[in-house]
């Protein structure tokens, strides 16, 4: 930490849970485990610093319905109790892309970042880098300080080793998207 690094705590568990070990349960149980999991993280962290760690949370990297997941806004209360500088949160799926709008009645805290899932890593699709600005404003607009959203993937691109559904053409065009529209949001907000 020291030399600059930050950790990354992938924590898909915390939403995909929901709707596998917890999907015949009410969503109290669930929310109850999901605390639990953010105490066991905040006692790991306590001589971390909190500028030095984001929380990425997830409802699981595969090309499915998606329509058991548990709602952004359950869960995000005992997100932001976590103690760490930035979440990153997927907003380009279809099912979740709209959840980007719970931080306006769950806002951040005031030293926290949002790494906002802009391109979805799911699908052989290139997203246009205008559509990328428009999806990072939408969410700067919300968070109500530009300089606290960052542009980020929905997840890993091969989060299954061997997996391999997007091309690895495409994924390099989708970053290469990711930084035209990171540069287009930029120059329109600041």
């Amino acid at each position: 930490m020291r030399n600059g690094l930050l950790l990354q705590i992938d924590a898909h568990d915390l939403a995909l849970e929901r709707h596998i070990t917890y999907k015949d349960r009410p969503l109290g149980e669930f929310v109850g485990f999901i605390e639990q999991v953010v105490a066991t993280i905040n006692q790991a962290l306590r001589n971390v610093p909190r500028d030095r760690v984001r929380l990425h949370v997830c409802w699981g990297n595969s090309e499915s319905p998606h329509d058991c997941d548990v709602p952004l806004q359950e869960i995000l209360p005992v997100l932001l109790q976590a103690n760490v500088g930035g979440l990153v949160l997927p907003f380009a799926n279809p099912r979740h892309g709209h959840e980007f709008r719970c931080f306006a009645k769950t806002p951040l805290a005031d030293d926290q970042v949002l790494v906002a899932g802009v391109i979805d890593s799911l699908t052989n699709f290139v997203e246009h880098p205008q559509l990328v600005a428009d999806r990072i404003e939408r969410v700067a607009a919300t968070v109500g300080d530009p300089s606290r959203v960052l542009a980020g993937t929905d997840c890993g691109f091969d989060t299954s080793a061997g997996w391999g559904r997007v091309a690895e053409d495409v994924v390099w065009a989708k970053l290469a998207s990711l930084r035209d529209g990171a540069r287009i949001a930029s120059e329109r907000l600041f």
